[in-house]
């Protein structure tokens, strides 16, 4: 065999890495100054976070109540074996008590402070887990999740996005581990099903599906033989109206300014809308949930070109449409979207970047509602109404072109 003749560099040339490694270590590889200079702003946020949550003195909301008294009576009651009976604020799925359980691991802690510790660690396991797939998503978290305020640590949806963010970043090499934590998710609270509508057909979705549909039917059973009524939420959401912060919300709000008789009311845990055309309103709502439904439907039948950032893309546009088309859009749904969109941003070929990045405004206009001029948006004064109008307008625009561009990307 001859010898292949190895032909010498000219003085003073390197070798250079190959331009696809490199780039992708450019977006992808996390150098230790990077991780370092995360966890720092993550730190120093979530400190800032903390320290308005123990202040609990913005607007005229507190924001820890529902921790100290919702969350802590349905634990109370979830210890005894039954999930909360003839409780019109239960609406959530069974799989919520793991979430609601999960302080009792902390015996040492009172239940608020080991629930903030729980949101804590699951706050830095979504960042670590955006940083490993990309730094841009893990940044846009760490510094989108503050305009919140202290929401996000008083509430249960910052675990429930982990779940669907790790879901959803583990479908591309395990699809029947993203597709168990899906089920997992979906039994928390409805949403992280949606993380599966972009898989790529054949092999991928049969096992995600496949998988989230066994994870969440053997959840179910083992709630069922370990608690009683647990069902009971089915009955309290199907009674929901429409709330002052969702879309139906803010035309019913701008209709009072101009004469409309109607009123609000506190019921079933939330400022409702009471009055003539109210179920009218949400029977559109509902109507226009299942349209989007149909539309994603017809748009997994008819795309044609999936990319790595397709799953991402299409779980991104399909929980934003199904929070525009809610009767309820509380402004701890932005939390889902921060993340979501997080996770698009890990991916290079993502279509996504006009419609997340409406989500910075929109987090910031709704902290502004709530907590900090709650009573305005409850009262529909002029600002009241003005940051209703901006906030769901950012969102519902965010919609149309996640929408839009995802069509245009793969149909």
């Amino acid at each position: 065999m001859t010898p292949q003749r190895i032909t010498p560099l000219p003085s003073g040339h390197r070798l250079s890495p190959r331009p696809a490694l490199r780039a992708a270590d450019n977006h992808d590889t996390a150098r230790p100054r990077d991780t370092v200079a995360l966890a720092a702003v993550w730190a120093v946020t979530r400190a800032g976070m903390l320290a308005l949550l123990v202040v609990d003195r913005l607007g005229d909301s507190g924001v820890a109540g529902e921790v100290h008294t919702l969350y802590r009576g349905w634990f109370e009651q979830l210890v005894h074996g039954s999930f909360p009976v003839d409780d019109a604020t239960w609406q959530y799925p069974p799989g919520a008590a793991l979430v609601l359980l999960s302080p009792a691991a902390l015996p040492w802690l009172t239940y608020f402070q080991a629930f903030v510790v729980i949101v804590l660690v699951a706050d830095a396991t979504i960042t670590r887990a955006l940083a490993r797939a990309g730094l841009p998503g893990a940044w846009f978290w760490v510094c989108s999740l503050p305009l919140l305020l202290n929401l996000p640590l008083a509430r249960y949806d910052v675990p429930v996005t982990a779940v669907a963010v790790l879901g959803l970043l583990a479908l591309a090499h395990r699809p029947g581990a993203g597709g168990a934590l899906a089920g997992l998710g979906a039994m928390i609270k409805v949403w992280p099903v949606l993380t599966l509508l972009g898989t790529p057909r054949g092999h991928r979705t049969r096992a995600a599906w496949g998988s989230a549909a066994a994870t969440a039917v053997a959840l179910l059973a083992v709630l069922v033989l370990c608690f009683g009524h647990t069902l009971d939420f089915l009955r309290q959401q199907s009674a929901r109206g429409v709330q002052i912060e969702s879309l139906g919300g803010t035309a019913l709000q701008l209709a009072r300014v101009v004469g409309w008789s109607g009123e609000v009311r506190y019921q079933y845990g939330a400022f409702e809308f009471a009055g003539p055309y109210v179920s009218s309103v949400a029977r559109l709502s509902l109507a226009l949930t299942a349209a989007a439904f149909c539309w994603l439907l017809l748009w997994r039948a008819r795309a044609r070109r999936w990319s790595p950032a397709t799953p991402y893309d299409a779980a991104f546009a399909a929980v934003l449409l199904f929070t525009v088309t809610s009767r309820v859009i509380s402004p701890q749904y932005l939390i889902w979207l921060l993340g979501l969109a997080a996770v698009c941003l890990t991916a290079r070929t993502t279509v996504q970047r006009p419609a997340v990045l409406l989500m910075v405004p929109a987090a910031a206009v709704s902290a502004l509602a709530y907590p900090l001029h709650y009573q305005d948006v409850v009262d529909g004064t002029p600002l009241g109404c003005a940051l209703m109008l901006v906030r769901n307008g950012l969102l519902l625009t965010a919609a149309f072109l996640a929408c839009r561009r995802l069509w245009r990307a793969t149909v």
